[in-house]
């Protein structure tokens, strides 16, 4: 007999040549007897052949696609959670993961929650966003146009120390001249430098020199912050520009609690002031344009503003307190102020000059 017949013979003697548990023969346990003689094993042992093994190509499959997967989401987390839901995939209220591309969406739902003095935030999806300039996110340096990747990353630092200077500086948000961010601008673009004197020495300002065009502000007699902290959600990108520049573009969406002024109780009325941002700034090569070392040149600026005021433009935010809960107009064009998912459009929502003032979906 061949070793493999007689293998199969010593199966099916045990085990029944069925599969079924059977009461061994006894040639088969005479067999059984001498082979434990032979091998020495101790009474009880049974020996059975391995089965020849078989392929799990499916399993294989199944883990070097799990493995590729924990991969990408290693080195792309953020990109990850894009995918899966915009800019709302925390719904356990963790905060989510930093923007470093246009959500797909808006953010989900929240609670209809009115802000409080204690809980500014509370009821809206900014609630888990970060504060201040942690909320503006920078990309990764490269060298680009004229600089290397040291100086590209100097000049998304600068670009995003701007924003701040605009945006969050405790003393501009006062009203005050907002002297940072002037000192970071190109003092030879006449355009620009023009617009400022006017936008910042003129009391009634119009539609072109409003300083809320590149800056925050509101009248310290009229709306004081509702605590300390502004949250902030958005992104820096940068391309090569005109003759060899790094132009920066910045999409950020700043969102202000205030309080009317005077009102110092605790359940003082809080109101949310939400602008975005669209600004271009050009690093020119000094080179080619005639710049001064750690300035840029403003390209564009627009913004998206919703509870800032529908009047004609004086220069600063004027939230609209003892408004809460009124319903807007019939056919009134109504945005929601928290989705990034599409351009900045002035056109398409509340403006500085409040010529086409939309009602907000919430705040």
């Amino acid at each position: 007999m061949s070793e493999e017949e007689w293998e199969r013979f010593l199966r099916e003697s045990v085990t029944g040549a069925a599969g079924a548990p059977v009461e061994p023969s006894a040639r088969a346990r005479e067999v059984e007897r001498r082979l434990r003689e032979r091998s020495g094993q101790p009474e009880g042992w049974r020996t059975y052949s391995p089965a020849r093994p078989r392929r799990r190509t499916g399993w294989y499959v199944t883990g070097l696609v799990a493995i590729v997967a924990l991969l990408v989401v290693g080195l792309f987390p953020q990109r990850v959670v894009g995918w899966f839901d915009g800019d709302d995939a925390a719904r356990d209220g963790a905060p989510p993961a930093a923007e470093s591309e246009r959500p797909r969406g808006a953010p989900g739902a929240e609670p209809d929650l009115r802000p409080t003095l204690a809980e500014p935030f509370r009821g809206s999806p900014a609630a888990r966003w970060a504060d201040g300039a942690a909320g503006i996110t920078l990309p990764p340096a490269r060298a680009t146009g004229w600089m290397d990747a040291d100086q590209v990353a100097r000049a998304l630092r600068q670009s995003r120390d701007f924003l701040v200077a605009a945006g969050l500086d405790s003393r501009v948000l006062r009203g005050e001249r907002p002297t940072k961010a002037i000192a970071l601008l190109n003092p030879h673009q006449k355009d620009v430098q023009e617009y400022l004197r006017a936008a910042l020495s003129s009391k009634t300002p119009g539609p072109e020199t409003d300083p809320l065009l590149l800056f925050s502000r509101f009248k310290p007699e009229q709306a004081r912050p509702a605590g300390d902290v502004i949250k902030t959600r958005g992104r820096l990108t940068y391309r090569q520009g005109k003759r060899g520049a790094v132009e920066v573009t910045a999409d950020v969406t700043f969102v202000y609690p205030v309080t009317p002024t005077g009102d110092g109780g605790r359940d003082a009325e809080v109101v949310r002031t939400i602008v975005r941002r669209e600004v271009v700034m050009s690093w020119d090569d000094p080179a080619k344009v005639i710049t001064e070392p750690g300035t840029m040149s403003l390209v564009s600026y627009s913004l998206d503003m919703t509870n800032g005021g529908c009047s004609a433009p004086t220069g600063y935010f004027a939230p609209p307190f003892g408004t809460a809960g009124e319903q807007p107009a019939d056919g009134a064009h109504q945005v929601d102020p928290y989705d990034r998912s599409k351009p900045v459009d002035t056109s398409d929502g509340p403006s500085a000059s409040g010529s086409d003032c939309a009602a907000a979906t919430r705040s």
